[in-house]
Parts: structure tokens; C-alpha cells; sequence
């Protein structure tokens, strides 16, 4: 594609006039959820923006698993993948739960890998 291919087609993606269609922003402002819930949303997203994380999330989604064991399936070190499970604790997507000595994780509800395979289904189009 040449140069002014490229400038063609950025420039069609401008409007080229001023008129604001003020039943579409009205209406689409009715549904928009408040800038507390949509700030929140982003943050929920930004917690996918770690690979390891989302290599975590995974193999929760397919087992309760405890650290030893996915330290070994992700071949990382149990301090960090200690870390990564804390940070998806306090952001409420893996719960844990004491079996003797051992700690086990599990995802905190269906929603979290619903959205993964979202997200992989997505990626795959």
C-alpha cells in the first residue's frame, strides 16, 4: 500500500462535517453506565494485561490448582506466581481455600473464564 493509499484511508475515518446527530449522542448517553463503573471496568481489563496472569486464569479455569503446582506448569518460580495470586485476589477474580498444609485457587466465579474464552474465540476470528 502506498503513502497516499494509507492517507486516503485515515482520512475516511473523519467525519467530514460539523453536524452532531443529537438524538444518537442523547439516546447513547441514556445507556452509558456512569464514569465510576466504566473507570472500574478498565481496571477489571487491566488485570488481563498480564500474561502470566492470563497463563493463571487459564489453568484455574480447568482445575483448582495450589501454587507448587502451577509454579511447574508455567515453570516459573512459586514467589512469583504467589504474587500474580494475590493480585487476582484482591481484584476478586481467584478464591483459595485450605486443605491441611496446602492452599488451593480456583477462579471466583464462571464470569472470569467465560471471558477468556471470549477473548480466545475473539483473537481466533
Amino acid at each position: 500500500m502506498g503513502k497516499k493509499e494509507k492517507i486516503l484511508e485515515d482520512s475516511q475515518e473523519i467525519c467530514e462535517s460539523v453536524v452532531i446527530h443529537k438524538e444518537v449522542v442523547e439516546n447513547t448517553k441514556t445507556k452509558m453506565p456512569d464514569d465510576t463503573s466504566l473507570n472500574e471496568l478498565a481496571d477489571f481489563f487491566k488485570i488481563f494485561g498480564d500474561s502470566t496472569r492470563v497463563r493463571i486464569l487459564w489453568a484455574l479455569s480447568l482445575n483448582q490448582m495450589c501454587v507448587c503446582d502451577i509454579a511447574t506448569l508455567l515453570n516459573m518460580s512459586q514467589s512469583s506466581i504467589s504474587h500474580q495470586l494475590r493480585v487476582l485476589k484482591q481484584n476478586k477474580f481467584v478464591k483459595n481455600r485450605r486443605d491441611g498444609k496446602v492452599v488451593y485457587y480456583s477462579l471466583l466465579d464462571e464470569h472470569i473464564s467465560y471471558i477468556l474464552k471470549q477473548g480466545l474465540t475473539h483473537i481466533s476470528e
